[in-house]
């Protein structure tokens, strides 16, 4: 998962975590706009090492700032992003204090951001900065350090690198599975659909799994789901051990999008390889999920969801 980001700047979390809401589109912006103490990256150079590296940085330290901050390093020769289109970026972040790496995402490719409302107001310099850039931008933001307070330890500002590899337009995403209906083999959760349509989890009978299972239980045919995509999905998830259900996008009345390779590991090897549309019932081994000593009320054990795969970018 791309925690530091998710931390950083919270209208991300769109794409590290489930969360959110679909796509809205807004009004396009004509240029990347810059906000800020901008003047404080005047020092900063960035050098291009190629697709699968990082570019080397270089700016006077100790870098600091007050607000976020935000510039257009270079923009790019290619495509300009528009207000609700998907952006793929790259990035890397250090410490403004000395330059230490914290996050590199180059080796492991790009990752989309929706450029939606949720964006829009969870980061709106970030947001006014990716539109109206084209693809090829660096764009650099600074996030201020925090003073010591308490327990908590002060750190330093933090400087985030981004490169934007391309651009393509949203894809509404389902409003329910579609596809073809499967037989699952015996010994599995049941599933039942109540009569609005949420998915009932009975685990009577069902033994703990030696490995993953994700079977189809409506098979989509939408496209390929990669292990590098962002998906919107519906979701009900219970513990094995006695069927009590944890966490639901139906409770929360909205559907959920994450990149699955941001999340737990039986999601992202049980969803990869699916088809869009496609209603997966995925019965975790402990060793995939959260263990037995997770936290933040996270669930133990063994664990079974019922995933509707609704759209994929």
């Amino acid at each position: 998962m791309r925690r530091l980001l998710a931390i950083l700047i919270p209208g991300l979390l769109l794409i590290t975590a489930c969360g959110g809401s679909p796509a809205t589109t807004a009004t396009p912006e004509p240029t990347s706009q810059s906000a800020g103490e901008v003047a404080k990256l005047d020092s900063l150079k960035v050098s291009d090492n190629g697709d699968k590296k990082a570019p080397g940085l270089e700016f006077n330290k100790p870098l600091d700032v007050t607000q976020p901050t935000i510039k257009m390093v270079s923009d790019g020769a290619g495509d300009k992003v528009k207000a609700g289109q998907v952006a793929q970026i790259t990035y890397i972040a250090v410490d403004g204090k000395d330059g230490k790496t914290l996050e590199d995402t180059f080796p492991t490719g790009s990752q989309p951001v929706e450029l939606n409302d949720q964006l829009k107001t969870g980061s709106a310099v970030l947001y006014n900065a990716l539109v109206g850039a084209k693809v090829g931008a660096d764009i650099a933001f600074v996030v201020p350090g925090t003073a010591a307070s308490g327990e908590a330890a002060a750190t330093s500002s933090q400087l985030v690198v981004f490169k934007v590899t391309g651009v393509k337009d949203a894809v509404k995403p389902l409003a329910k599975p579609e596809g073809d209906t499967v037989t699952p083999p015996a010994g599995l959760p049941t599933v039942k659909v109540d009569d609005k349509g949420i998915p009932q989890i009975s685990v009577d009978g069902a033994k703990a799994p030696d490995a993953l299972v994700a079977q189809d239980l409506i098979k989509g045919k939408g496209a390929v789901v990669k292990e590098t995509d962002t998906l919107t999905v519906n979701y009900v998830g219970v513990t094995l051990a006695d069927g009590k259900k944890f966490d639901s996008s139906y409770d929360k009345g909205e559907t959920a999008s994450f990149a699955l390779n941001g999340v737990i590991k039986g999601w992202t090897q049980g969803l990869a390889g699916k088809t869009v549309g496609s209603r997966v019932l995925l019965v975790i081994p402990k060793s995939l999920a959260y263990g037995d000593a997770a936290t933040q009320g996270q669930p133990t054990g063994d664990l079974v969801f019922v995933v509707d795969i609704l759209g994929a970018q």
